[in-house]
């Protein structure tokens, strides 16, 4: 069922109602994703990595199916660039598959610690891919940003693990995945944006997942494996759905609470304690984002 004009005008509309209603999508969208995160951790330790991440898509793409099939019908496949959501999908399994990797080795603070430097990738590649000018204050910011990857990461020390450089480029793909779904929000609905990327990465992931194939062995492993599809699919949904309903340099900021929703899963499901390091190169880039957050809301 299409959005009607007068309905699209109104969630266009920046007021403060619509900004309020995106910062609320945006901050439920990543508590939904702390507990994705958090239900793949404790998941690939007993199933193999390749099967969590196909049946992942799996239960996204028949969940997102059965809601979504019979409202919009064949209108929710329905896209003029076809290209860009292959692009999307390959990329999603991409990403998830390196995400749920290092997620065996690593604390969910460090992850989603080392994922906060996306906004700052972001304003690094519109520069080449948008042709925008980046200034020495965004110049600072970027670099600053990146020192605090390094406070994080520590290469050569004893806290370093090879997993955060797996971390590094997932965040690296999400920010390009962010710009397609940029581009791709100004043409086709968030259902359609959400429902067609995860439908490729299931198809194509399939041979792999079931040459590798590893029944769960629990009820419980059964219930959470279904589950991850759905709070994939909500997730991405709502997520497209806030830029719907507030610019993305209002809602973008809100990213960083996911640190504290996933220290605090970390805590209370693994008993991880994210160390000093942690906090303090993670304030670092949270503040190097922030700062460029600031300066495009002056801009805009």
């Amino acid at each position: 069922m299409p959005i009607s004009p007068a309905w699209e005008a109104m969630l266009r509309a920046d007021n403060a109602r619509n900004r309020l209603t995106g910062i609320a999508l945006v901050s439920l969208t990543y508590v939904i994703f702390t507990l994705l995160d958090g239900s793949a951790k404790w998941l690939v330790a007993s199933v193999p990595v390749i099967v969590v991440v196909w049946l992942r898509f799996l239960t996204h793409a028949i969940f997102a199916s059965i809601l979504l099939l019979p409202i919009r019908g064949a209108s929710l496949v329905k896209t003029r660039h076809l290209r860009w959501h292959l692009l999307r999908g390959a990329m999603f399994c991409a990403m998830t598959g390196i995400n749920f990797w290092a997620l065996q080795y690593l604390q969910l603070a460090v992850t989603s610690s080392i994922f906060f430097i996306v906004p700052i990738l972001i304003a690094l590649m519109a520069a080449p891919m948008l042709g925008e000018k980046l200034d020495a204050g965004r110049w600072m910011a970027i670099v600053a940003g990146f020192a605090g990857v390094l406070v994080i990461v520590r290469p050569g020390s004893a806290e370093f693990h090879p997993a955060m450089l797996l971390s590094l480029v997932n965040a690296a793909l999400y920010a390009l995945f962010n710009l397609t779904t940029r581009h791709l929000a100004a043409y086709d609905p968030p259902e359609t944006i959400q429902y067609l990327p995860a439908v490729v990465a299931s198809i194509l992931l399939a041979p792999f997942a079931i040459a590798a194939w590893e029944s769960p062995a629990t009820w419980l492993e059964w219930a959470l494996l279904c589950l991850l599809g759905v709070l994939g699919g909500l997730g991405h949904y709502l997520l497209a759905l806030a830029h719907r309903y507030a610019p993305a340099t209002v809602i973008a900021p809100f990213l960083y609470q996911q640190v504290l929703y996933m220290a605090l899963f970390g805590y209370v499901v693994f008993g991880d304690v994210p160390g000093a390091g942690v906090w303090l190169g993670a304030a670092i880039v949270i503040a190097s984002g922030l700062y460029l957050f600031a300066r495009e809301r002056s801009r805009a």
